[in-house]
């Protein structure tokens, strides 16, 4: 990643501190799941002390499951392994206040173990991986996305209370572009736009979407790892604003049978000059770098589908005629293909149209990036686009459930060609978690069918 100014300065912080205006620095990592986790430290101890040293976690938080519940399986903690730490070391480039929680600020830790290798399973440290590779070639990556959610009346005590069931969202009808439905939640959506702007994000805009209380902020585009890093505080940061104002907020891929959440990811390449080095002269104004590069992300659609959909509930989006994709197909500006090119010149990029709001930026950006690689160094020749419909238009179907998408990625010699085997490793055995928790619960929908009529 170039060199960039922070948000905040430690110099500024110390000041901050100093005036008794900041007295807690949060310091965290993104998770398996893509959440924040870490610690508040006293504001003084930080600076005396974590800036320098770091600080440790306990490696279980790579190994659990949503619930937080360890379970096996994982090479690199287990109780045979006793359980211990790896290091968290501040990036100071993600220094930054925390508007919605008074008096604080924060920082994103890269974990390494304690001999100064990096934990090389964690969602960072695989993106900063990738990046690294497409360096190698000149290139960086520049990334947006696009994070839908649905805002409900009841705060989150109540929705847990109620088992998530009979909640009111906040808008009752489909609001898509509507000023008169936004204006519904102007309040809480003007105080996230806000306060996110102040934590160092730039925001873009906020629109309505079609499920009732759906509703989409989006933020500027940046270079790959600030703008994961950027989507994950922004994820945890609209939920505690959300608490704070007595609502709820869910980034599920599929709250109910209406749609889904989705998170579009753009992407684009730049090389050493800032030129966009995916337009070009050929067909649709593309270069031969986009042309391998989105041939690559076809190749390996499919086999990183656990990095663009890695919960059950994730698979639910994928219906025809949803919006969400079923389809391993590119075309331009044609949503209902998995991929869609877009924008010209500078701002020539792909969309993939995939991920849900269950997803981990982290991972896949990696993704991204690990099959644009495979597409240029294997000069992948891309297929003709897809112009019409692509949900009835016969193309390869992207997996309907997380047990094949764990299957594909298991077996996939592009992901360990990519990634490594320790990284498949860990996370097939995340899928095979989740996949082993579903079919042992008894849903709601079994005993609304089976309590009295079977």
């Amino acid at each position: 990643m170039a060199d960039r100014t922070p948000p905040l300065s430690v110099e500024e912080l110390r000041v901050l501190v100093a005036s008794g205006e900041i007295d807690t620095v949060v310091l965290a990592f993104p998770d398996m799941q893509g959440r924040l986790q870490g610690k508040r430290f006293a504001a003084p101890f930080f600076l005396d002390d974590v800036l320098e040293h770091g600080t440790e976690g306990c490696n279980y938080l790579l190994a659990v499951d949503t619930e937080m519940n360890t379970v096996d399986g994982y090479a690199m903690s287990s109780w045979e392994r006793g359980y211990g730490d790896f290091a968290m070391r501040p990036d100071l480039t993600t220094l930054r206040r925390v508007p919605w929680n008074e008096g604080t600020a924060m920082l994103v830790a890269d974990l390494t173990w304690h001999d100064g290798s990096p934990v090389v399973a964690a969602p960072r440290q695989i993106l900063r991986r990738q990046l690294e590779r497409l360096a190698e070639h000149g290139f960086t990556a520049h990334v947006g996305t696009e994070l839908e959610f649905i805002v409900f009346k009841d705060s989150y005590e109540r929705a847990w209370d109620s088992n998530y069931r009979g909640l009111t969202p906040a808008n009752q009808y489909n609001v898509d572009y509507s000023v008169l439905g936004t204006g519904r939640v102007e309040p809480l959506l003007r105080r996230i736009r806000n306060e996110m702007a102040a934590a160092g994000l730039t925001v873009e805009s906020a629109k309505g979407e079609c499920n009732p209380g759906q509703h989409e902020i989006a933020f500027k585009y940046d270079e790959a790892l600030v703008t994961c890093d950027q989507h994950a505080i922004y994820k945890t940061g609209a939920k505690e604003i959300a608490s704070q104002e007595g609502v709820s907020l869910t980034f599920m891929a599929k709250y109910n049978e209406r749609e889904g959440n989705s998170c579009h990811i753009h992407l684009s390449l730049q090389d050493a000059h800032g030129t966009n080095v995916m337009a070009g002269d050929g067909p649709g104004g593309m270069s031969p770098v986009m042309r391998h590069f989105l041939a690559g992300q076809l190749a390996a659609l499919r086999e990183f589908s656990l990095l663009y959909a890695p919960t059950i509930n994730s698979y639910k989006r994928f219906q025809p005629g949803s919006f969400a994709p079923t389809a391993v197909a590119w075309g331009y500006d044609n949503r209902t293909c998995s991929l869609r090119v877009v924008g010209h010149g500078r701002s020539m990029r792909f969309e993939n149209r995939l991920p849900g709001g269950d997803v981990n930026p982290h991972l896949a950006v990696a993704g991204l990036i690990a099959a644009g690689l495979h597409g240029i160094e294997h000069a992948l020749e891309l297929p003709d686009e897809c112009a019409g419909n692509a949900y009835s238009a016969g193309y390869e179907q992207v997996p309907t459930t997380l047990h094949e998408a764990a299957a594909l990625w298991e077996n996939s010699p592009i992901a360990r060609a990519a990634f490594g085997d320790e990284v498949v490793a860990h996370y097939r055995n995340m899928a095979r978690v989740e996949v082993e928790a579903f079919d042992a619960a008894v849903t709601d929908w079994e005993l609304r069918r089976s309590f009295e009529r079977l």
